[in-house]
């Protein structure tokens, strides 16, 4: 059921505000990836880096969203596109609150993706790829999961019963399987710099 009589609530404080308070521009770092691609572990290094130099920000992690907001959301197509667009409303008042917000969700849809990049101003979403193979996420597998869809345990498993759509254009593109996490760590905050986020 959709929401009736609403009205926009105009803000008085102004994301540019904001920024300046925070002493830095506020932006999505949307990581993709496989599951077990690396994206949440980058993600909290990268928030670790960035708190050190004292960047405001947050990381939205899947399992977590899972747990309270989108819990009520499954894994089929149509759920995860849910997913991403809840995701994607939070990053926006998270940027508009001007906080670098860094998101790991395989997110596999090119369009939900795309979706969220359209919600805010070009500048502020940085897709970032965490590319890996197959082979590795399965090795690594913490949770357990590629075994479980490999014995017909888990349905719609990104990379094993269902797609993941690579991006196209990434602005940031880590091999994670080739890469150190420290040189990866430092590949995000050097494109940081370079684009005057920080």
């Amino acid at each position: 059921m959709k929401s009736t009589n609403v009205t926009w609530h105009e803000q008085h404080v102004s994301k540019k505000d904001r920024q300046a308070l925070h002493g830095h521009k506020s932006a999505i770092l949307w990581f993709t990836g496989l599951s077990a691609s690396g994206k949440s572990t980058l993600c909290v290094e990268i928030e670790k880096r960035l708190f050190a130099l004292g960047m405001s920000t947050y990381v939205l992690d899947g399992d977590n969203i899972r747990h309270g907001l989108n819990k009520n959301l499954g894994f089929s197509p149509e759920d995860r596109s849910e997913n991403i667009r809840r995701i994607g409303e939070v990053s926006r008042l998270l940027v508009d609150a001007g906080i670098i917000t860094l998101t790991a969700f395989i997110s596999p849809y090119r369009k939900d993706r795309e979706l969220v990049r359209n919600l805010v101003d070009h500048y502020e979403f940085i897709e970032v790829y965490v590319k890996c193979s197959i082979e590795e996420c399965e090795r690594r597998d913490p949770k357990g999961l590629y075994k479980k869809a490999r014995l017909g345990e888990i349905n719609d498993f990104t990379g094993v019963n269902a797609p993941y759509e690579e991006p196209i254009n990434p602005e940031i593109v880590i091999e994670s399987d080739k890469e150190t996490v420290t040189a990866s760590v430092d590949k995000v905050l050097s494109y940081l710099k370079d684009h005057n986020y920080i």
